[in-house]
């Protein structure tokens, strides 16, 4: 293994119950696709299942179930899709970094092409999903593999590939909206807006993990950018998350109990900012991954806000 660091642990976690259940030979192909990781899956899925809820809300239709279920496959399989063109483009990086030098590829469980081909198959299923919905949510699907692919080349040109990121990873927000309602909307572009600012929050904090070895390599990331400074932007990433999403609830007419769960998501950032500990990457993965309670308390917000869960219990406003 050609490793420049060991600061930091492999990311393998060999004993998850996904891996201990599935055949040996499934095993390096998903890991491949993180299916052991979870949280990647989570944080792609929430702004389609926040978008979903307020659209819900819009219309005062009640609840879009088969839409929640469609996207929390669709979130797996892409997620993982995207964890397979990285792996395939950043083969050669990730040999050398301590905490990504045993992932299939590098350590030769898995080739290029099988990676590829494991690559068209996710994509296809994923098709299969996105073809259940209505022509403008399909289409938008579609685009989202315009921001899929380029993404693991951003950390080679540019400081902030963390706001790439957040194009990609919240483009459920718009999905999700227009599943619903057939057509764009005003709480839909605050949402995915208000993710990008929390994605850059956030993964930066992973970024600091692999700061050292990403510094040796020469691949760029926000945690190298901000350095010190991390933490200030960090308050401004995070308040700038709250604000939009704030006016996305406010737009698709919310009602008070929304602001509950807003205010809950509020109190997770300052708590994860002070209690951050930027040059441990342990608590740097513990941080970012946090952030899936995020995701739940803004989803309690919104349907808690939302017109027809107060119809639906009884409750005047």
């Amino acid at each position: 293994m050609n490793s420049t660091t060991t600061s930091t642990a492999s990311d393998i976690r060999p004993n998850h119950w996904v891996l201990r259940l599935a055949p040996q030979g499934l095993r390096p192909y998903l890991r491949l696709a993180r299916f052991d990781r979870p949280i990647g899956t989570w944080l792609l899925l929430f702004p389609g299942w926040w978008a979903i809820a307020l659209g819900d809300a819009v219309t005062n239709s009640g609840p879009s179930w088969p839409l929640y279920l469609l996207f929390g496959v669709g979130a797996l399989l892409m997620r993982g899709a995207g964890c397979v063109v990285n792996d395939i483009l950043d083969r050669d990086f990730d040999a050398k970094v301590a905490r990504t030098a045993s992932r299939p590829i590098p350590g030769g469980e898995v080739s290029p092409l099988q990676a590829g081909l494991f690559l068209l198959a996710l994509l296809l299923v994923s098709l299969a999903i996105l073809l259940q919905m209505n022509g403008l949510t399909i289409a938008l699907g579609c685009a989202s593999l315009l921001l899929v692919f380029p993404y693991p080349l951003m950390k080679r040109i540019t400081y902030w590939p963390q706001a790439w990121l957040g194009l990609t990873f919240n483009w459920g927000a718009l999905l999700g909206w227009t599943a619903v309602t057939g057509s764009f909307g005003w709480p839909a572009a605050l949402l995915y807006i208000g993710g990008i600012a929390w994605t850059l929050g956030y993964d930066t904090i992973y970024a600091h993990q692999d700061k050292e070895d990403d510094a040796l390599i020469g691949v760029k990331s926000t945690a190298l950018r901000l350095g010190k400074a991390t933490k200030p932007w960090l308050r401004v990433f995070y308040a700038l998350t709250l604000l939009l999403f704030g006016l996305a609830g406010q737009t698709a007419g919310l009602l008070w109990p929304f602001w509950l769960g807003l205010s809950a998501v509020a109190l997770h950032f300052l708590w994860q900012v002070a209690a951050l500990k930027m040059e441990v990457p342990g608590d740097c993965r513990a941080k970012f991954e946090s952030n899936r309670f995020v995701g739940w308390l803004l989803l309690a917000g919104i349907l808690a806000g939302s017109p027809w869960v107060h119809a639906w219990i009884g409750i005047t406003s």
